[in-house]
């Protein structure tokens, strides 16, 4: 599965996260609001529009215990 990771500007906005809530993370037509990332798998930059996004491909696990988004190799 292909990723996309993305700084949240509107954090703290109602239903956009609190302000620690700083990275949107993309997974097909769902998006995931979290407060870190780290990624397990190669990573390039892409641009969408006018957005620039961290792209890589691989497997989403979600610790919601500390709101980490982890990419690690399927």
């Amino acid at each position: 599965m292909k990723y996309l990771i993305r700084f949240n500007k509107s954090r703290g906005q109602p239903g956009r996260g609190t302000m620690e809530h700083v990275w949107r993370v993309f997974e097909g037509d769902k998006e995931y609001l979290v407060k870190h990332f780290r990624l397990e798998v190669p990573s390039y930059s892409e641009q969408a529009g006018a957005d620039w996004n961290v792209a890589c491909e691989g497997k989403l696990k979600l610790d919601r215990e500390t709101s980490t988004a982890v990419v690690e190799k399927e």
